[in-house]
């Protein structure tokens, strides 16, 4: 196994620690889970550099890889409801498109075709996971700057999740044929 698909396999292991110290709703628990989400959101961007710098890109990590950020930024999004601070319709749309997605990628793996991650797909996880930074950084330290920074990235994560699941029915519109 290369080190992007590590990666990607930590970023996956990563969740629950998220998640643990979520739990705990306090400033410290708080700061342990900000910091585990940024570390984790950093091996995204790692583990992509690496396969294509050492022209390592795997099957394996083409549908790993969307998978480990869909758990991260969906345990993250779901803490966030729990928490308060999005709303649960919002939630619903972001997990409504990774369902979409992912049904459209397993009926294109049943045909032979992988279906890599888009350049709309990879800016809105960069932009979803700069939404859940924001959002964490603020639990630990409110203002109102930061308050309205977090909102817009919150509302920005929602559209352009909306545009990346269009682009990719649109993109593969072949694949839904429903004639075969």
């Amino acid at each position: 196994m290369n080190l992007a698909n590590k990666l990607t396999i930590i970023r996956m292991i990563l969740v629950p620690f998220f998640l643990f110290f979520m739990a705990f709703n306090t400033k410290i628990g708080i700061f342990i889970a900000t910091i585990i989400f940024i570390v984790a959101s950093i091996t995204d961007k790692l583990d992509g550099y690496i396969a294509r710098s050492r022209n390592q890109i795997t099957n394996f990590g083409k549908f790993m890889d969307p998978l480990a950020d869909k758990l991260l930024v969906t345990s993250a999004l779901v803490v966030l409801v729990e928490l308060g601070i999005m709303p649960a319709w919002m939630v619903m749309v972001i997990i409504a498109r990774e369902f979409a997605v992912s049904g459209l990628r397993t009926v294109a793996a049943s045909e032979g075709v992988v279906i890599a991650a888009s350049q709309w797909g990879k800016w809105k996880t960069v932009v979803q996971m700069t939404f859940i930074i924001l959002a964490l950084v603020t639990l630990n330290f409110p203002n109102n700057i930061l308050i309205a920074v977090t909102k817009v990235f919150m509302i920005l994560s929602v559209i352009i999740t909306l545009i990346s699941g269009i682009d990719y029915f649109v993109k593969n519109k072949n694949i839904i044929n429903t004639e075969k």
